[in-house]
C-alpha cells in the first residue's frame, strides 16, 4: 500500500499555543524528508516566525495528499468537516489523553511518518454525515448541508421544558417523540454522546446509522439503528412557542423553531483516517471504556 504524499496541510488546536512547539518540528521533519509542510491560517497565526506556506483549510482539503491534525479528537472533527468533502485522508497527532481518531502520539509521530511514507498504514473511511435544515417560513430557504463525523443533535434549546418532535424515514413516519431532543449518529459518534445517552456502539465499518433519543418521557422510546442509505427527518413539534437547538459535532448550532425541519442523509464521500501500522480498534476501546478491567488476561493465539 503505497501512496506519495508530497503536500502535506498541517492543523493544529485552534487558539493553543502550546502545539506550536509540535507543529515547528513536524514541519522541520517535512522539510527534511523533501515534502512541502502547509499551515492552515489558524495554525500559522500561532507560530511568531513562520514563513512557509499558509492556506485556510478549504484549500488544504483541495491542495494537499495528507493533512496531519495536532490536538485532539475535537480537532479532527472540526478539521475533518471541511476537508473531507475533498476526500483527502487524515492523521492525527494526540497532544492530550489516547483519542478514538487521533492515536499517534508525538513522541513516535516522526517513526510513524516514516512508516507511512514508505507505504505501511491503514487506510480507514468514516461515514460521514450530511445534514441540511428545512424551516417552516417559506421565505427562508433551506440551509447546509452541514457535515458531521460524530452526530448531529436536535434537542430542547430552554432545558426546563421538553421537546416534542417526529422522526421519518424516507418519508415513512418512525414515531412522535417527547424527550429533551434526540442524536443522529455515526459509527463514528456511537461512542460520543449518543453512548452516554444509551445508544449502541457501531464498528466503523457499519453503514448504519442510531437515533438516540435523549432522555425520552416514555421508557419504550428506544435507540434505534438503520441502513445509512435511508434519509432521516426530525421534524420539529408544532407549538408557536417552541424553540430547539439544532448542533453537529458538538461545535456549531442553529436555532430551530415550529415546525422546521432536520434532513440527515449519508453524505456522498467518507471521511478517510490514516492509522499507523498496527493500528486496532478494539484495543482503544478497551482503553477508553475501560472494558475488562480486572478481568484475566487477554487470550493467547
Amino acid at each position: 500500500m503505497s501512496q506519495d504524499f508530497s503536500d502535506i496541510g498541517i492543523i493544529g488546536k485552534r487558539g493553543d499555543p502550546t502545539v506550536a512547539e509540535t507543529i515547528l518540528r513536524l514541519a522541520d521533519y517535512l522539510r527534511d524528508r523533501g515534502r512541502r509542510a502547509i499551515l492552515d491560517a489558524d495554525t500559522a497565526s500561532l507560530l511568531s516566525d513562520w514563513e512557509g506556506d499558509t492556506l485556510d483549510r478549504d484549500g488544504l482539503g483541495a491542495e494537499c495528499d495528507l493533512v496531519v491534525v495536532v490536538g485532539g479528537d475535537g480537532t479532527l472533527l472540526d478539521a475533518g468537516r471541511v476537508v473531507a468533502p475533498h476526500g483527502t485522508p487524515l492523521l492525527g497527532v494526540n497532544l492530550g489523553r489516547l483519542g478514538f481518531m487521533v492515536d499517534v502520539l508525538p513522541a513516535e509521530m516522526t517513526a510513524t511518518l516514516d512508516e507511512v511514507f514508505a507505504g505501511h498504514f491503514v487506510r480507514e473511511p468514516r461515514l460521514l454525515l450530511a445534514a441540511r435544515i428545512e424551516y417552516a417560513n417559506p421565505d427562508t430557504g433551506p440551509l447546509g448541508p452541514f457535515f458531521a463525523l460524530n452526530d448531529v443533535v436536535v434537542r430542547n434549546k430552554e432545558f426546563a421544558r421538553v421537546l416534542e418532535f417526529d422522526t421519518f424515514m424516507d418519508e415513512s413516519f418512525i414515531s412522535h417523540h417527547r424527550a429533551d431532543g434526540i442524536i443522529v449518529a455515526s459509527p463514528t459518534g456511537s461512542t460520543a454522546y449518543a453512548l452516554s445517552g444509551g445508544g449502541p456502539v457501531l464498528h466503523p465499518a457499519l453503514p448504519a446509522i442510531a437515533l438516540v433519543p435523549i432522555c425520552p418521557h416514555t421508557l419504550s422510546d428506544r435507540p434505534l439503528v438503520v441502513d445509512a442509505h435511508h434519509r432521516l427527518e426530525v421534524r420539529v413539534g408544532p407549538d408557536d412557542d417552541t424553540r430547539a437547538l439544532f448542533t453537529v459535532d458538538g461545535q456549531m448550532s442553529q436555532t430551530l423553531c415550529a415546525g422546521d425541519r432536520v434532513v440527515v442523509e449519508r453524505a456522498d464521500r467518507d471521511l478517510t483516517l490514516i492509522h499507523p501500522p498496527g493500528y486496532d480498534y478494539f484495543k482503544i476501546l478497551r482503553n477508553k471504556l475501560q472494558w475488562g478491567r480486572g478481568q484475566r488476561a487477554l487470550p493467547s493465539r
